[in-house]
């Protein structure tokens, strides 16, 4: 049997222990963290919505039509209107005859990835996918192949080693842990001339990137021919929960047939689907929320490359600082809490070994003087 506490105690003298924080309160610019308050940089809700005071009544609205849960999966009782609603929403915003809502991102691609990619089909990850996309491919039964990271030279040799074999290329649209975007139209080109499938995990894109906020594939000018399996998040952008799947009709038809994190969960709370609904329309009406945004992600690494700090070349809402040892990690994170500044250490296993960092997010809900406030906080603990 695993010596448990031998393991703890592994991880508290790497510096590698995590620790969970109590906030109290709804996110937001500043949050209140076990006792204190904050200005924080570290959470995924870039727009801002997830304390927006009409997503906020659109959740009590729903919970008092629906009630608080929805009682069993979708193919039993538990598919309720706010779901199907939402459904063709997220489809008309993405462009795609279909949207299958699942209860995360996790269950999302873990039941995408499997359903469509068989035992011994070959399936081909970016090496900094997040982790769901890793395990979905670990847990497939597919021969999982990791190339180096948006190399599509290295990817589309392999793959011409590898012909006449049913294959799969899945990657992040904007990673999550560095903030670049993937060499999304190079992928798609390999995919077509190697009769392969392209599944994109948009979770970090949507809502940020492109006009109407559509995400990486809107940046890039793709459809839904070169990108024929697209994955979002509600979690972040939306300011809400769950995850979805758009694609053609026969997709999500078979999906919903062979996804078994979809088939047997129990669906999403319907109130959260109805608080999602409301949130997909702020993000279509307030597109001066991506504007801002871009405007606090090119002043805070204009005023980074002033101050010598070495940021990843990012030009999303994630902005990392490397710092390279976790103990360093841990050490400036603590440094800068004690200016009322919240941002979370990074550490193995999360990225790298050696490439610990400050994982920096930028939120609409901020405003200029608070991407200052923590320029100058990081030059004083640097």
């Amino acid at each position: 049997m695993r010596d448990l506490a031998a393991e703890l105690a592994r991880l508290r003298t790497e510096h590698l222990y995590r620790s969970r924080a109590v906030v109290d309160g709804p996110q937001g610019a500043e949050i209140t963290v076990n006792g204190a308050r904050y200005l924080s940089f570290c959470s995924n809700d870039y727009l801002g919505l997830a304390n927006h005071p009409r997503v906020v009544a659109a959740l009590r609205e729903g919970a008092d039509k629906y009630g608080a849960g929805s009682g069993a999966s979708h193919l039993v009782t538990g598919h309720q209107r706010a779901h199907h609603v939402l459904e063709e929403a997220l489809a008309a915003f993405t462009g795609r005859p279909r949207a299958l809502l699942f209860s995360s991102g996790y269950l999302a691609n873990l039941g995408t990835v499997a359903a469509l990619a068989g035992r011994g089909e070959l399936l081909w990850e970016d090496r900094l996918n997040h982790a769901s996309l890793l395990d979905a491919g670990l847990l497939s039964g597919a021969r999982l192949h990791r190339y180096p990271h948006s190399d599509t030279s290295a990817l589309r040799q392999r793959l011409m080693q590898n012909t006449g074999r049913h294959a799969m290329i899945i990657t992040d649209g904007v990673f999550s842990m560095d903030g670049d975007l993937a060499p999304i139209p190079q992928l798609a080109d390999i995919a077509q001339r190697q009769d392969a499938w392209l599944m994109v995990d948009d979770a970090h894109g949507l809502g940020v990137l492109g006009a109407g906020g559509r995400g990486t594939l809107e940046h890039f000018g793709l459809d839904d021919t070169a990108v024929p399996v697209l994955i979002g998040t509600l979690g972040k952008a939306f300011g809400t929960f769950g995850a979805f799947v758009a694609g053609s009709a026969d997709l999500i038809e078979y999906l919903i047939q062979h996804a078994r994190p979809y088939v047997y969960t129990t669906a999403l709370p319907p109130a959260l689907a109805h608080a999602t609904l409301a949130s997909l329309r702020i993000l279509q009406e307030e597109g001066w929320r991506r504007e801002h945004l871009q405007n606090l992600i090119t002043r805070f690494r204009h005023g980074a490359e002033q101050l010598g700090m070495q940021l990843l070349p990012s030009p999303t809402p994630i902005q990392p600082l490397l710092v390279g040892s976790s103990e360093r990690a841990l050490a400036l994170s603590a440094a800068l809490r004690q200016h009322g500044i919240y941002v979370s250490a990074i550490r193995p296993p999360t990225v790298p070994k050696g490439t610990a960092r400050l994982r920096i997010t930028l939120s609409a809900a901020h405003s200029e003087t608070h991407v200052d406030r923590l320029l100058t906080a990081l030059d004083t603990v640097s």
